[in-house]
């Protein structure tokens, strides 16, 4: 009966390092991710307000949007909204770029 008690210690014991490693592996990877530094939302083109801003990892990079709304947007295609907000970075606008209304 010993046995068995000693085995299945070890077992949870084994359990428990692996969860504990894999959590370490996930949450070193958030603290790596990088700021995009966007100061207004790639989707709106509204200007972020850091009290209230949402933010969203794409490929290594911390995305600040204005609303959950726009982050829902920006998932179905964001090489569009990077694009269009790094032309709108560069002095060349946001052509075609649509406002939307806040109901919050």
């Amino acid at each position: 009966m010993g046995k068995i008690a000693v085995f299945t210690l070890m077992l949870i014991f084994i359990a428990g390092a692996a969860y504990a490693m894999n959590h370490e592996t996930k949450t070193e990877q958030v603290n790596m991710a990088e700021s995009a530094g966007n100061k207004s939302c790639p989707v709106s083109g509204e200007e972020i307000d850091e009290t209230s801003k949402v933010t969203y990892e794409y490929k290594g990079k911390i995305y600040n949007f204005c609303c959950p709304m726009c982050v829902k947007k920006f998932k179905k295609d964001p090489e569009k909204y990077i694009e269009e907000m790094e032309k709108a970075e560069q002095g060349k606008g946001h052509e075609g770029h649509k406002h939307h209304e806040h109901k919050h």
